[in-house]
């Protein structure tokens, strides 16, 4: 079994991969992060640096944790995270959450709730201390 983290680097990145990699050591499995991209512009702020994922990688390790990246190029980018979650046979899904107004709701959608609702397995839903 494999705990998925939903990664995009933004204010609650830091405390939903803290979750993710206590539930990783908790359950005794591998944790694979999913950092994905629609893939429409040159510069995408949601993908992150190879450095700061060489960073969580080394601080997974500090803790016995076996970490692996996908960073898949998709349009769809819920459909994307539920893809890895279901090829590695996922027994939780971890996502940060921040809050929105009720404009950004009805014009952006959520990947969050998506991933939430069609999800197979539990997802776990992190909200950054200061958000």
């Amino acid at each position: 079994m494999t705990v998925v983290l939903a990664h995009i680097p933004n204010a609650a990145a830091e405390a939903a991969f803290e979750a993710a990699l206590q539930q990783a050591v908790f359950r005794s499995s591998e944790m694979v992060l999913v950092n994905a991209t629609r893939g429409e512009a040159l510069v995408d702020p949601t993908y992150a640096t190879d450095e700061s994922l060489t960073a969580l990688h080394e601080r997974a390790r500090e803790r016995g944790v076996m970490l692996a990246m996908e960073r898949p190029v998709d349009a769809d980018i819920p459909a994307a995270v539920l893809a890895v979650a279901e090829q590695r046979d996922a027994s939780l899904i971890v996502l940060g959450v921040r809050h929105r107004s009720a404009v950004g709701k009805l014009l952006l959608g959520s990947v969050a709730q998506r991933i939430i609702l069609d999800a197979r397995c539990p997802v776990l839903s992190v909200k950054s201390p200061a958000g």
